[in-house]
């Protein structure tokens, strides 16, 4: 099975305003998608914005930093998010990341449940 992303579904997220805040393209829309895994997404983030913090509980969640720049939050700890750069959040912790960059911060998401 295969398909191209402009097949994908694409959801809009819109922030307090009102306005577009992120993209995020399901990856995994396909009908024979293992129910273990809850998300894997292409998440896009506009400049200055962010997916606030959350915390995961029977799942975990990996991201894969594909381009820009942001601050990914890890339990209040606070590092900077470049390309390249893989995180973990393990059941029963939190994260977040925000966008502090020119231009899109973009990466995988991958949720997977326990």
């Amino acid at each position: 099975m295969y398909k191209r992303i402009e097949e994908l579904k694409t959801q809009t997220k819109l922030n307090n305003e009102g306005l577009e805040k992120m993209l995020k393209t399901n990856l995994a829309d396909f009908d024979a998608w293992d129910p273990k895994v809850r998300l894997f997404s292409l998440v896009q983030v506009k400049p200055g914005e962010e997916v606030e913090y959350h915390m995961h509980m029977g799942e975990s969640e990996t991201f894969f930093i594909l381009s820009g720049k942001g601050i990914y939050n890890d339990n209040g700890t606070k590092v900077e998010a470049v390309p390249g750069m893989v995180t973990f959040t393990p059941s029963g912790e939190g994260h977040s990341i925000k966008n502090t960059g020119d231009e899109m911060l973009a990466f995988i998401a991958l949720i997977v449940v326990d």
